[in-house]
């Protein structure tokens, strides 16, 4: 594989469709939330995406092969507006590759007729809390009023300078392209190797009023007992990769927040 692909076995026929991304990140908070919101809804797989940019491993689980991918889902709606869901193992180790992996996402959307997307990452904020607050982050200033009203919190310069990673730049980038969106933050603590499902609940409620959608959540934290030795494996293979491939000295090093 020389480049990004996505390998699609269906192309289904959308209406007003609009993307929710979940990838790993700080707390693996949008992996949580986005993956319960695929099994709950009941979401189809339709495409995935392998790209040469994601860590040179493969994860042996339940005696299988696993070859880390970004998978998309979607759900028809009864209001007229339906759904993409995109999850993924992990995201890229390189600069060049996350942009030409939030480009062919990008791509791939637009070919879908989809014009709007909705990102959730991890803000991190060194603590843990019982009830932790949800930021949003606009291309837009008519999103930001739409969060405020909702309850979002939408100032957050001082707070949040940089969001690394597909969160931020699928949403920078479709803005580029004509497409709305905005970032839904769940605050985490940040602590190494911590999969946060308060957070995602969060970031599901917030959703979920944003959207007008009806997911239960009671769910949630059952669901996350059972990702857990999944998610665990996924993070040992980011902590190895980020280790093998971390930047020389003189290299500008990132951090990550998405």
């Amino acid at each position: 594989m020389i480049e990004t692909q996505i390998i699609s076995t269906e192309k289904p026929k959308l209406t007003k469709p609009i993307c929710i991304v979940g990838l790993p990140g700080i707390g693996n908070i949008g992996r949580i939330a986005v993956d319960y919101m695929v099994h709950e809804m009941k979401a189809k797989k339709f495409a995935e995406l392998y790209s040469p940019f994601f860590f040179p491993f493969v994860i042996v689980h339940e005696d299988k092969i696993h070859t880390l991918r970004n998978e998309f889902f979607y759900t028809k709606s009864k209001d007229g507006r339906d759904m993409i869901l995109l999850i993924g193992d992990c995201q890229t180790y390189d600069p060049k590759g996350h942009y030409e992996v939030s480009g062919k996402i990008l791509d791939f959307l637009e070919s879908l007729g989809c014009k709007d997307i909705i990102t959730i990452g991890g803000f991190s904020t060194g603590a843990l809390k019982d009830k932790p607050k949800v930021f949003g982050v606009v291309v837009d200033d008519k999103d930001a009023k739409a969060l405020k009203d909702k309850g979002i919190e939408t100032k957050v310069s001082g707070q949040i300078g940089t969001i690394v990673g597909a969160s931020g730049l699928l949403v920078g980038l479709g803005k580029l392209r004509g497409m709305g969106g905005f970032c839904l933050l769940g605050e985490t603590s940040g602590f190494p190797i911590f999969t946060d499902p308060n957070a995602a609940e969060g970031v599901l409620e917030a959703l979920k009023n944003v959207l007008g959608i009806d997911i239960k959540l009671d769910k949630l934290k059952e669901k996350v007992e059972e990702m857990h030795d999944f998610i665990k494996k996924l993070q040992d293979v980011q902590t190895q990769g980020m280790q093998e491939f971390k930047p020389k000295k003189n290299d500008e090093e990132l951090k990550y927040i998405g």
